[in-house]
């Protein structure tokens, strides 16, 4: 089931465009991150999704239409979460209950999904940033909503905070729900999400999943001197190997994350083709996301 249908989204700001005729289509169960530099446009579209800002032309649909109030289906995030700092967990959720017309009022379920069962009675300005951060997505799962909207859920955050909130994102995820995250973080959009959407000056320049967009393969560099046709020839027939180059000096392979390359050694040895010259890289994903928004 299609959960959001964006066609053609656009938002401008006297002759600045916040958003350029965007249009992307998200299915329920995925996690999808729409990445893009500060300034990009993401908060803009997630502003319009939520009906918290008009846009100038395009549209977008919840839930195929199916539900009449589509905004009650919705958890959302885009600001710094606000509670009440002398109030614990439990009191500070009655209330969002309260406001939101909930009728469960009890919190075990949100409060162990996001690892904060045992600190439900602390007061809030007790808490790290990080735990701060996880009662706000607590806080969004009242009511039982189908899809959740983050805007920058690890912004500010330390490592150990990041680490929390990510473990977090991935819990609810697996609970059912649709999650939407805005984000500028390559590595985090990477560790959390399904699929993803590039943006850039409000402009869509990449969208499908994580692993086709924002990869995790590796480059090889090899030479072996004299044997280099035979190296050549074997490169070639291993349907292992994305891509070949050659230029002038090594060949240039791509490979998924899994390749063995001792395996590779050990089969080049035993047809006497020794490897004069080896380095393996990680390709980066800084690398890969400039070389996507340079088009823009």
């Amino acid at each position: 089931m299609s959960v959001l249908k964006i066609t053609e989204l656009s938002k401008a700001y006297g002759v600045i465009k916040a958003v350029d005729n965007l249009s992307l289509t998200i299915e329920a169960g995925q996690i999808f991150g729409i990445l893009g530099p500060n300034g990009s446009g993401k908060t803009t579209t997630l502003g319009m999704i939520t009906g918290i800002l008009k846009p100038d032309s395009g549209s977008y649909l919840w839930f195929e239409g199916k539900e009449g109030n589509p905004l009650k289906k919705i958890g959302t995030i885009l600001e710094t979460p606000n509670f009440f700092p002398y109030l614990n967990a439990d009191e500070n959720l009655e209330i969002v209950r309260h406001i939101k017309g909930g009728i469960d009022k009890d919190f075990d379920e949100i409060l162990s999904l996001v690892n904060l069962k045992e600190r439900r009675k602390s007061k809030f300005n007790s808490y790290s940033l990080g735990m701060k951060q996880r009662l706000a997505i607590a806080a969004t799962l009242i009511g039982d909503p189908l899809a959740l909207i983050y805007d920058e859920p690890t912004n500010g955050l330390d490592p150990q905070g990041i680490a929390d909130v990510r473990e977090t994102l991935i819990n609810v995820a697996k609970s059912g729900k649709t999650v939407i995250l805005a984000s500028h973080m390559l590595d985090e959009v990477e560790k959390i999400c399904t699929h993803v959407a590039i943006i850039k000056n409000g402009k869509l320049l990449a969208t499908g999943p994580v692993g086709s967009i924002l990869s995790s393969d590796k480059s090889i560099e090899i030479a072996s001197g004299e044997n280099s046709n035979a190296l050549d020839g074997w490169l070639r027939s291993n349907p292992d190997i994305k891509s070949i180059e050659h230029d002038g000096f090594f060949f240039l392979c791509t490979v998924e994350e899994s390749f063995d390359v001792v395996e590779m050694s050990k089969a080049l040895s035993r047809l006497n083709i020794f490897p004069t010259h080896l380095v393996v890289r990680k390709k980066k994903l800084e690398e890969e996301f400039l070389q996507i928004t340079s088009k823009a």
